[in-house]
């Protein structure tokens, strides 16, 4: 049996702390051949965002056009710079309704700075984050961001969660750890809307949203059920987490 294939769609990170560098380690540990498409380019560091480059449309679809879709058996789309990437990958994506899509919505670094700007973030809740194949996983601010309201607390975790499903897509996990207490996250799909919690480990951490998405997409790959798959995936978080990585004056989750 050949090893399961996910695509990665995103922008680079220098140290691969983040990003389509840090896909393919995943990818690696999961036991994933990982294939990588580059949207966009980031210089960033220690302290935060220092430049980010959109390659243009055509060159992005020139590198879509070449993957061997046969062989791909998930896709997992990190950040995405400008309304021009966004829309070329929403296109790509329904072309391949059949495989999973876990999507990040990557609107900035944790530092600050800005990945997608206010154009493009409409663009990503009106092309990308409405299409059946999409499984979101938005922190509670993309996800503000994306429904267009107000701030999201813990009360509103699921509510918010639906609303987002409610748009289109396979299923929504809303990600509760920039929340106050034990972190807790919101599961919506077409059997409902369930939370799930856990404790809190206390450490400032870099990189969680980037092994999350791309541990989901891998376990998507390996063909576990979609809960499942996102179960394990969480914990998988939680074991880098405990684990992490000190690199360049950062902990990163890996």
């Amino acid at each position: 049996m050949s090893e399961p294939v996910v695509l990665s769609i995103g922008t680079t990170h220098p140290w691969n702390v983040a990003g389509l560098g840090f896909d393919l380690r995943v990818a690696e540990a999961f036991g994933v051949r990982g294939l990588s498409v580059v949207a966009g380019v980031s210089a960033q560091d220690a302290k935060g965002l220092r430049a980010v480059f959109a390659l243009p449309p055509d060159v992005v679809d020139a590198q879509l056009a070449s993957i061997p879709m046969d062989e791909v058996d998930a896709i997992r789309v990190g950040a995405l710079v400008g309304r021009a990437s966004v829309e070329a990958v929403a296109k790509f994506l329904s072309a391949h309704d059949d495989l999973p899509a876990v999507v990040d919505p990557v609107f900035g670094t944790t530092l600050g700075g800005t990945l997608l700007d206010d154009d493009g973030v409409a663009a990503f809740g009106d092309a990308l984050a409405t299409l059946e194949s999409v499984v979101l996983t938005p922190n509670i601010e993309e996800a503000r961001r994306l429904l267009g309201g107000d701030a999201i607390d813990r009360d509103g975790l699921a509510d918010a969660a639906t609303a987002l499903r409610g748009r289109g897509p396979r299923a929504v996990l809303l990600k509760g750890g920039h929340l106050s207490g034990d972190p807790v996250d919101a599961f919506a799909s077409k059997d409902g809307v369930e939370l799930f919690s856990d404790e809190r480990i206390g450490r400032q951490m870099r990189g969680t949203g980037c092994t999350l998405a791309m541990a989901l997409a891998c376990e998507l790959a390996r063909g576990l059920a979609l809960r499942d798959a996102v179960q394990a995936a969480r914990s998988y978080v939680r074991s880098r987490i405990v684990s992490h990585l000190k690199f360049g004056g950062i902990q990163v989750a890996y």
